[in-house]
């Protein structure tokens, strides 16, 4: 029997005016996978993560999450049902703390309710121990529990990126989304986080989508690559399919980018 795709796209598209900024998007993601999605820039690719996180709804097509219909819903409730992302610049609260952009996250969980916040209430004290004591324990794993008190804004780029990871984990998702989480990195840095997806997917269990320009990054841990151009779905398959596809290579223009086998 065939297992089920956790997420699926079908024809999906989006127009912005007259202009198709993705048009006829299919896409199976099962569970566990670690994918990517590929592309020169403008190529649709973060319009594609906001059709499916709700910043965007489609004009055509469907997006099911765990064989429900999600196109519409709000962010918010996105993230309910179990899919979490970060962003390609940075988005961090940068005057709070460390531990407080991941209990933010926490937040959208919580089990106390509004009333017991505002009056103060046990439920309320007993409802934030258990988000800090998460918390924390989630920053054990990010390395960043030493940092805990620190601003946002004062951490070093690597560690902003974990932290963002972090917080879109402690949402507790089955599927995560990485927008060019490797941007702006140094080699080691990218090497590093190459070891942390990796980590995260086993540790939690996850299906995840990755975009990146990075293509030594996308090769080395990717298991199918989708790739987009002007919108359009080009080619899918392995690594090594997409790497010497004729349409990914003529996306390219031939760069090094594409066609080195690094």
């Amino acid at each position: 029997m065939e297992a089920k795709p956790i997420l699926h796209v079908s024809q999906a598209g989006i127009n912005f005016g007259g202009l198709k900024a993705v048009s006829g998007f299919n896409l199976k993601l099962y569970p566990g996978e670690l994918i990517g999605l590929i592309g020169p820039n403008g190529a649709g690719k973060t319009t594609v993560f906001n059709l499916l996180t709700g910043v965007y709804t489609p004009t055509e097509g469907e997006i099911t999450l765990n064989g429900e219909r999600i196109n519409g819903l709000a962010p918010y409730k996105v993230t309910r049902k179990g899919i979490s992302r970060t962003f390609q610049n940075v988005r961090l609260f940068n005057e709070q703390s460390v531990l407080d952009n991941v209990k933010v996250a926490y937040h959208s969980l919580a089990r106390h309710s509004i009333l017991s916040s505002i009056f103060r209430l046990r439920n309320h004290f007993v409802g934030e121990q258990e988000m800090e004591a998460k918390a924390i324990e989630f920053l054990k794993i990010f390395q960043l529990d030493k940092v805990k008190d620190e601003k946002a804004k004062n951490l070093p780029y690597g560690e902003q990126r974990r932290l963002e990871i972090a917080r879109a984990l402690a949402a507790g998702p089955e599927l995560l989304l990485l927008d060019e989480p490797a941007a702006g990195m140094n080699p080691q840095e990218t090497k590093d986080l190459m070891e942390l997806i990796s980590f995260i997917r086993e540790q939690f269990n996850l299906t995840i989508l990755l975009i990146e320009h990075d293509m030594k990054l996308v090769m080395g841990i990717c298991e199918r690559i989708s790739v987009l151009d002007h919108g359009l779905l080009i080619a899918e398959g392995t690594p090594n399919e997409v790497r010497n596809h004729p349409k990914v290579i003529e996306a390219y223009l031939g760069e090094e980018v594409v066609s080195s086998h690094a």
